[in-house]
């Protein structure tokens, strides 16, 4: 769920100008998914922070995360047996073959 979807109430304001095509191309979607401009244009500029977000390959961590990060690397691997008998099992496309 993106952050645009939960159900907060809005406190806050961006605000920014359009040219006349941008305002338009923004109005025919957001009217032809249904959602208001402002839901429309949140939901769009909050997916692409999450994709930009999520493929950062650079993350900056103070000497003391990064320890703890090391640290936990640095355990050994934990057997979950939940987990394993979740993926020995065949999942839901296998079973209906």
């Amino acid at each position: 769920m993106t952050i645009a979807h939960s159900r907060r109430i809005r406190t806050r304001r961006i605000n920014l100008r359009a040219t006349d095509r941008q305002e338009k191309l923004i109005r025919t979607g957001a009217e032809t998914t249904g959602l208001s401009v402002t839901d429309f244009i949140l939901n769009s500029a909050c997916l692409q922070a999450e994709h930009l977000l999520a493929d950062k390959r650079e993350f900056i961590a103070s000497p003391r995360q990064w320890s703890v990060f090391v640290e936990a690397l640095d355990r050994p691997a934990q057997i979950k047996p939940e987990l394993a008998r979740l993926f020995s099992g065949t999942g839901v496309p296998e079973s209906r073959k």
